[in-house]
C-alpha cells in the first residue's frame, strides 16, 4: 500500500512465491554452488497438474509474474521477502550471532522500493520486540 501497488495482488504473489519449496526444499545460497533446483515455474506446473484449470492458470500466472519481477506488485513482493529475511538476520544478531550482520547488510542492499528501504532502515534501529510493539500497534 505504501508503494501504491495492488495489495491483493501482492498478497497473492507472496502466498505462492515459495510454494515450490514444498517439493525441492529451500536451498541456501551456499548450497546453490553445488545443487540446482528445478525452475520454480516447472515445479509449480507439477504441483498444479491436477488442479482445476482456472486455478492452475491463475497460480501459474502469479508465479510467473513474481519470477519475472517486472510489475510493481512483483517488486513489492520481492522486497517483502527480503525484508522478512533481513529481520530474521536482525533477530539472529540479538541472539548473539555476530556473523549475521553480513546477512543483514547484503539483504538490505537488495531492497528496491522506497517503502522497503524505509522499513528496513527503521528495523535496524529497534529490537525485535520494539519493532513489533511499534509497527503492529499503529
Amino acid at each position: 500500500m505504501m508503494e501504491g501497488a495492488d495489495a491483493g495482488r501482492v498478497a497473492l504473489l507472496c502466498t505462492f512465491h515459495d510454494s515450490q519449496e514444498t517439493r525441492v526444499g529451500d536451498i541456501p545460497w551456499v548450497g546453490r554452488r553445488y545443487l540446482q533446483a528445478a525452475d520454480n515455474r516447472q515445479v509449480t506446473a507439477d504441483q498444479l497438474a491436477d488442479a482445476h484449470p482456472a486455478v492452475a492458470a491463475g497460480i501459474a500466472e502469479a508465479v510467473d509474474e513474481y519470477e519475472r519481477g517486472e510489475t510493481l506488485e512483483a517488486q513489492v513482493a520481492h522486497d517483502a521477502d527480503r525484508l522478512e529475511c533481513m529481520i530474521q538476520g536482525l533477530e539472529y544478531l540479538e541472539q548473539g550471532y555476530a556473523n549475521a550482520q553480513e546477512w543483514v547488510d547484503s539483504t538490505r542492499a537488495k531492497l528496491k522500493t522506497a517503502s522497503a528501504v524505509a522499513l528496513g532502515d527503521a528495523s535496524q534501529g529497534l529490537s525485535s520486540t520494539e519493532w513489533q510493539r511499534t509497527f503492529l500497534r499503529g
